[in-house]
């Protein structure tokens, strides 16, 4: 098919949306990827719709979530890192608009299950930032651990709770979030997503769920139907696990009526890490893990798309795909491009025509890649990779090499053999590259990036 009828970028029927968000699972841990443990519930998504293999994240789970629900760069926003506790305000300010706020002003029921991250004080919870419904953590799964140390518990601070809340109200306590909470926490995040999708398919009105897992995020648990299960060890039960809840919402939407007419988007936010000591965890071929930016092995994760009857199935794309690309490819599959903020820069490109099979291409050639401390760490062109600023581990300092460092990531998935180094004869690569670069530093000299915590108004 093709969007909309003579450009007006309307379609027959408004599609609903399920985003299903993991946490920090690897390229190569899933089957489907190449990974050893088994995932059929994923693995019949990637069949029937279309599989990314040279999708990109951000460096950590704030920025990431920052740029899929804004289609903006982290450092726009001021969310470039996780917040530490004490550190203050942090998140998407007031001002940004949010995919859930998009299709909300659409007509569509919202509903967000799960980790947030975005923000932890009112103004900047998901029921502020577009979500008639929110049940799931402010920050991130590891405060599951805080109260589990004797000192924490003497300190008197306040332990971590699970919360919930509808638009318009204060948010309440759903219970105290300690390590048998987050062990049980995907199994009560899927009931909430099943109810949510049930309620509003058979009240006939479009939905957008936004189910954001704890799985597959430190400190490592897993609930007792699981323990054992994969015979792989912990982190494979885990795996085993996150399949299992992916497959509920997928059965929901199915019982519900309304899988041919649901969008379902699988995505991890980050890589994964063996620092994370669980015995396993793969980011496939590529160089690096989580905390090893800007290799390919700490931004490059799984992606599938699928929409029965539009998405056409059993497809693998090698094309560019980036996390701010969903906000403005959504909302032209569901025909709600005129939504898409016009005064602010939005970093997404529209890869609808790809998605749906009418463009060989996705519209992206390349990718800047940010560290957490904002600044530029490499530029992704092509098939080549440019790198500015290294990182050997959490341990280890951002450091700048005497010359940028060349990788051809096409023959060279490990990052192994910097070609500038080796030839002498890549210096024409830099010339498309410092033209990405140069592109973003105009772009922020007219529109000023957010600090952190800033309370951001408007251009």
């Amino acid at each position: 098919m093709t969007l909309g009828d003579g450009g007006s970028g309307v379609l027959p029927t408004i599609p609903n949306v399920v985003f299903i968000l993991v946490d920090n699972v690897g390229w190569g841990d899933l089957g489907c990827y190449g990974g050893t443990v088994a995932t059929p519930r994923i693995d019949s998504l990637a069949a029937a719709g279309l599989r990314f293999r040279n999708y990109t994240v951000e460096a950590q789970c704030t920025p990431t979530r920052s740029a899929i629900l804004t289609g903006r760069l982290p450092v726009r926003s001021g969310t470039t890192s996780v917040p530490l506790p004490g550190q203050g305000d942090s998140g998407l300010a007031p001002w940004e608009y949010t995919l859930a706020e998009l299709f909300s002003d659409a007509g569509y029921a919202t509903g967000a299950f799960g980790k947030w991250h975005l923000g932890e004080v009112v103004g900047r919870l998901p029921i502020d930032q577009g979500f008639d419904e929110w049940f799931g953590i402010k920050n991130s799964s590891d405060e599951a651990g805080y109260s589990s140390y004797s000192l924490f518990r003497e300190m008197g601070y306040p332990v971590p709770q699970m919360w919930q809340g509808v638009r318009g109200q204060a948010v309440e306590s759903a219970g105290v979030f300690d390590m048998q909470a987050k062990i049980h926490g995907d199994e009560k995040i899927a009931q909430r997503a099943v109810a949510f999708i049930d309620k509003h398919a058979k009240a006939g009105r479009p939905f957008f769920a936004y189910v954001a897992f704890f799985h597959l995020h430190p400190p490592m648990g897993v609930h007792p139907d699981f323990a054992g299960k994969s015979g792989g060890g912990l982190y494979a039960d885990m795996l085993t696990e996150m399949d299992y809840r992916t497959g509920q919402v997928l059965d929901a939407v199915k019982s519900a009526g309304v899988e041919d007419n649901t969008i379902v988007v699988f995505s991890s936010d980050n890589a994964t890490s063996p620092l994370a000591g669980t015995g396993g965890g793969s980011n496939g071929p590529w160089r690096g893990d989580f905390f090893n930016p800007p290799y390919e092995g700490s931004y490059r994760v799984p992606a599938i798309v699928r929409w029965p009857g539009h998405i056409p199935s059993g497809r693998r794309s090698d094309q560019m795909l980036s996390a701010v690309d969903w906000l403005p490819t959504l909302a032209a599959i569901a025909g709600q491009s005129q939504r898409v903020p016009t005064d602010r820069p939005i970093d997404g490109i529209n890869a609808a025509e790809h998605l749906l099979g009418n463009s060989e291409t996705s519209g992206r050639d390349s990718v800047l890649f940010f560290g957490i401390d904002g600044e530029l760490m490499s530029v992704k062109w092509k098939n080549f990779k440019v790198i500015l600023r290294t990182s050997a581990g959490i341990n280890e300092p951002i450091v700048k090499p005497q010359m940028p460092i060349v990788y051809d990531l096409i023959n060279d998935p490990g990052e192994r053999w910097n070609l500038w180094e080796q030839s002498m004869d890549m210096a024409w690569v830099f010339t498309p590259v410092y033209q990405q670069v140069v592109a973003f530093a105009q772009s922020v000299a007219k529109y000023p990036n957010t600090k952190t915590g800033q309370d951001f108004s408007g251009y």
